[in-house]
């Protein structure tokens, strides 16, 4: 399916109603990238994908896109509407850490409501790289 919406009919969604699209192309976007890498074992993919979709590391990235400044300033409101509503008590991370990641997922939902494709490309090759030794390290595990 094909979805080209206008920013301001995008915007007309909720954060967690962005964040929950936005979590699906995030997770899409990471299984790509570990098949590429590595022809292995589906549980073994599935190893790698969660330590690359929870929340402590979509918040790293969320933070590094913010301190690099490669945010403009609608996707900074963007993320910030999504950062700052009301979500319930994580399990596995702390509440910053879980708020920091629905912002990133509302921003990669809003993204991709708005066809703004090589952006989320770009955004998501951003994160891609922080801890991308660290994940060729568990390739060769």
């Amino acid at each position: 399916m094909h979805i080209d919406m206008t920013e301001r009919e995008a915007n007309q969604y909720s954060p967690l109603a962005l964040a929950f699209l936005g979590d699906s192309v995030y997770e899409q976007l990471v299984r790509e990238r570990i098949l590429l890498a590595a022809n292995m074992p589906a549980h073994k993919l599935h190893k790698l994908a969660v330590s690359r979709v929870c929340a402590e590391y979509q918040s790293e990235c969320a933070m590094l896109l913010q301190e690099q400044g490669v945010l403009t300033e609608n996707e900074a409101e963007v993320f910030k509407r999504g950062r700052n509503t009301k979500v319930n008590a994580p399990k596995h991370s702390t509440i910053a850490e879980y708020r920091n990641a629905t912002g990133l997922e509302c921003l990669f939902g809003y993204l991709y409501l708005t066809a703004q494709h090589e952006r989320i490309d770009v955004l998501f090759s951003l994160c891609w790289e922080h801890g991308e030794d660290e994940f060729n390290e568990k390739i060769k595990e």
